[in-house]
């Protein structure tokens, strides 16, 4: 019967005393309502006229469906296609909606176009409160001269940039430190009580380096006209408004007032007072901590690499919770001052990662094919993992302690140890984790759906999220290793 494909359906009947096999045929060609194989037997009619009973003079016989049971399980065939291409669709637009507007908050770099400005406050002599700020070099002379109308400092500092020379750059703001120290105090401030300080710039501005991004550093000398034991702090530095950067953050360290600690302020929390209760500020550490996983298109890259490589969901926790505690323990000792690592390999390492764990996946499925979200063979011990399983969870726990370096640079605080401190971090973590975890909760069961309902489909939209990320991947550590 070379014009028919058989169905798994199988059933057993008796007929004339014997035990007959009912086989159910479909022709392949729903055109034509005669089978030329009918004639090899007698046809006889079987309950109704749905079917044609043929036998070749042995015990085997066949039902045939006539062309209306045959256009009828057609329909039944394409509407489950439907389901199917359905089932396709809601996931992948489900995926989209998930990381889509967490991909919208960063840009075509690692980060995104916003800025960081880290602060240092610390008690100067004679009462004085001294303040040591960091600025993004290429913002701070552009905002400085649109803001002053300077245009000649515009010219030397970005001509500075440009060439990396950083004795230029430091003359170019030297050149022109009443535009630079202007906008600056313009929109950095202390209060003390009701009064505000005034600042004085002492010695000229140096530049450093910050994760390969060249930053301006000023020291400023605030004289206040009360002293009093607590101080307010303000920073609206390169705002949104200004329109270079968008939502800049200025991560604050402190020791004054026999008070240490830390503050994150933002647009929508610009201020903070040494006075305030160390526990008021979590929340400001919370949102940074999400919103830096949220801007960070490599760390989401490297979650969704995790998730379409994931068999089950035993897997994904267990890699999630693997990445958790190991970026969580670099990043304390990172963040603490402990462990430092030039971020010229943290980054080109994290860049890796992607690619890595992305290229796992394909390399499963080029060499297991259909099979590549099955196990290997049964797992052993509490976590139920195959060969390959606890291998994965390795590979994962070891980028995750470069991830947590990275977390750690780009908050920028490396104080000494305080109680104050550490729980900032801590929330800061939890930030991280609760986006990571809501992205897990949204994509994984959808993947999961689409894996039970059409095995082959979900592992063309896994293959092709893999094939993506590895690739932006590899183009990220070749950019970083290079420099460009």
């Amino acid at each position: 019967m070379t014009s028919a494909a058989v169905a798994a359906s199988m059933a057993t009947a008796r007929s004339g005393g014997r035990k007959v096999i009912v086989l159910r045929v479909v022709a392949e060609s729903a055109r034509s309502s005669s089978y030329s194989y009918l004639n090899f037997g007698r046809r006889l009619s079987v309950g109704s006229r749905s079917g044609l009973l043929f036998s070749g003079g042995s015990s085997v016989r066949g039902l045939v469906f006539t062309l209306g049971v045959q256009r009828a399980l057609a329909n039944r065939g394409s509407r489950m296609l439907g389901r199917v291409r359905r089932t396709v669709i809601v996931t992948a637009v489900g995926i989209a909606a998930a990381v889509i507007p967490f991909l919208g908050a960063g840009t075509a770099s690692a980060h995104g176009f916003s800025s960081t400005v880290y602060t240092k406050i610390t008690a100067g002599d004679e009462g004085h409160i001294r303040t040591a700020l960091e600025l993004e070099y290429d913002l701070l002379v552009v905002s400085a001269a649109d803001s002053g109308d300077d245009d000649p400092l515009f010219q030397a500092g970005t001509a500075a940039f440009e060439a990396g020379d950083t004795d230029a750059q430091a003359a170019a703001l030297k050149s022109h430190v009443s535009t630079v120290s202007r906008y600056v105090s313009d929109r950095f401030s202390v209060t003390s009580g009701s009064a505000a300080c005034q600042p004085t710039q002492v010695g000229d501005a140096t530049i450093g380096e910050r994760d390969g991004v060249p930053y301006a550093n000023l020291l400023l000398d605030w004289t206040c006209p009360e002293q009093v034991d607590e101080h307010e702090v303000r920073s609206g530095l390169f705002p949104d408004d200004e329109g270079f950067v968008k939502g800049t953050k200025t991560i604050v360290t402190y020791q004054i007032d026999g008070r240490s600690g830390s503050a994150a302020l933002d647009a929508a929390n610009p201020s903070f007072s040494t006075g305030q209760a160390w526990y008021e500020r979590f929340g400001e550490f919370f949102l940074l901590g999400a919103e830096h996983l949220l801007s960070g298109i490599d760390h989401i890259l490297f979650l969704l690499a995790l998730i379409a490589g994931s068999r089950r969901l035993r897997e994904i926790v267990l890699a999630a919770t693997s990445f958790t505690l190991a970026h969580s323990v670099t990043f304390m000792l990172a963040a603490l001052g402990l462990v430092e690592v030039p971020g010229a390999i943290v980054e080109p390492v994290i860049a890796l990662s992607i690619a890595v764990v992305a290229g796992w996946h394909l390399w499963g499925i080029w060499r297991r094919g259909g099979h590549a979200t099955d196990l290997d063979t049964t797992g052993h011990g509490h976590f139920n993992l195959d060969r390959s399983g606890w291998i994965r969870l390795g590979v994962v726990f070891c980028f995750g302690l470069v991830h947590g370096l990275g977390f750690a640079g780009a908050l920028g605080i490396d104080e000494a140890w305080s109680w104050t401190l550490l729980w900032s971090l801590l929330v800061f973590n939890v930030g991280i984790e609760v986006v990571q975890l809501t992205i897990i909760a949204v994509v994984f069961p959808l993947l999961l759906v689409l894996r039970r309902r059409a095995p082959k489909a979900g592992l063309w939209v896994t293959g092709g999220v893999s094939a993506a990320v590895s690739i932006m991947g590899l183009i990220w550590f070749v950019q970083r290793v290079s420099g460009s």
